[in-house]
């Protein structure tokens, strides 16, 4: 995950991400977010997005917005890729990326349940 515009920099209206898929298939499975939008824009490979209904496979090029409330998902089911991800308004996606790198996916029930709550991810 790469920062390219934070919503702290843009005064909370958007905030741009590049994400760099590599290795094995991974991603979120489907899920939403009550208050924020988030659009993905692939630059290289294949990526998988789920679009509420099925799992569409997106190329070099390919665009796709999902509102607030829309249900979706991604992952690298053909290999590497890299996709832009657009979220707005600007929310402080950042908090999220690095409590997952540092390890909040493991996290028991209750406190995982809190960590998704706290950064607007509702799991399906």
């Amino acid at each position: 995950m790469f920062y390219l515009a934070q919503g702290a920099e843009t005064q909370g209206t958007f905030g741009l991400y590049r994400w760099e898929f590599a290795g094995p298939p991974s991603g979120p499975g489907a899920h939403f977010h009550r208050t924020i939008t988030e659009s993905f824009f692939v630059l290289e490979g294949t990526v998988t997005i789920y679009d509420g209904t099925d799992w569409v496979k997106c190329h070099a090029g390919d665009f796709a917005h999902v509102p607030a409330g829309g249900i979706h998902g991604f992952r690298n089911e053909d290999g590497a890729a890299t996709m832009l991800l657009h979220f707005a308004p600007g929310a402080p996606r950042e908090a999220y990326f690095e409590g997952l790198a540092a390890g909040a996916g493991n996290l028991d029930g209750d406190a995982y349940d809190r960590f998704m709550r706290e950064h607007d991810n509702t799991w399906l």
